[in-house]
C-alpha cells in the first residue's frame, strides 16, 4: 500500500505530528510505503475557480503556478491519502482548506464546456486525523461532515476519522493511550475496503 500523508499543521512538533508518529510507524509496520508532505512548506494557492482544469482530462490541469501539481500527483499515486490536521475554527488549516479546493477541482472533471466526465480518484481512501481543543462532538464535527460530503461527491471512499481532543497547554497532549488508539486507526486504515 502506499499511503500518502498531507500534515496541515503549522508546528512539526505539535499535536497532529505526535499523533501523526505512531499511526504512521504502524503503516510502515505493514510495509505500507509512506510519503509525507508538509502543505505549510508549500505554495498552495488559493482556487480562482476559473474552471481551466476542467478540460484538462487525464491531468489536473491548473494553470496556476504552485507545489500543487507535486502533490496532486502524490495523491494520485497513492492508494490511500491522509489529511492531518489541527482544528482552527471548526475546520482544517488554510493551506489544507486550499489544497481540498484544488483537489476536488483538479480530480474531479465534472464542470467543463466539453460536457466530458472524468473522476481521476474515484475509490481511492481517504482517512482523516484531527486534534482540536473542544470536545470532539463540538471542535472536529464540522470538518468530519464536510469530508463525508466532499468523498461521497469526489466518490471516494473515507475510510474513518481519528480526532482526539487537546486539554489545554496546562496538560500532556500525548499518552499510551492516544498511541494505541492512533496505532489501532491505522489497522483500520489498512484493513478497510
Amino acid at each position: 500500500m502506499k499511503a500518502c500523508i498531507l500534515i496541515g499543521s503549522p508546528r512539526s512538533n505539535g499535536n497532529t505530528a505526535s499523533l501523526l508518529k505512531p499511526f504512521v510507524d504502524e503503516l510502515k509496520r505493514h510495509e505500507a510505503q509512506v510519503c509525507e508532505i508538509n502543505l505549510y512548506a508549500k505554495e498552495i494557492k488559493p482556487c480562482i475557480g476559473c474552471r481551466k482544469c476542467q478540460d484538462a482530462f487525464g491531468a489536473f490541469g491548473c494553470p496556476q503556478k504552485d507545489d500543487m501539481q507535486s502533490i496532486f500527483d502524490a495523491v494520485l499515486e497513492a492508494d490511500l491519502f491522509v489529511l492531518a490536521t489541527p482544528i482552527y475554527a471548526w475546520y482544517c488549516t488554510a493551506p489544507m482548506k486550499a489544497m481540498l479546493d484544488r483537489l476536488v477541482y483538479g480530480m474531479n472533471k465534472y464542470y467543463g464546456s466539453t460536457g466530458k466526465k472524468e473522476n481521476l480518484w474515484e475509490n481511492k481512501k481517504c482517512a482523516v486525523i484531527a486534534t482540536c481543543g473542544y470536545p470532539i462532538e463540538k471542535g472536529a464535527d464540522l470538518f468530519e461532515e464536510g469530508m463525508k460530503r466532499y468523498c461521497k461527491h469526489s466518490k471516494l471512499d473515507l475510510v474513518g476519522m481519528l480526532a482526539v481532543r487537546d486539554k489545554g497547554y496546562h496538560a500532556e497532549f500525548m499518552n499510551e493511550e492516544k498511541s494505541e488508539e492512533a496505532r489501532g486507526f491505522a489497522d483500520q486504515v489498512i484493513n478497510a475496503g
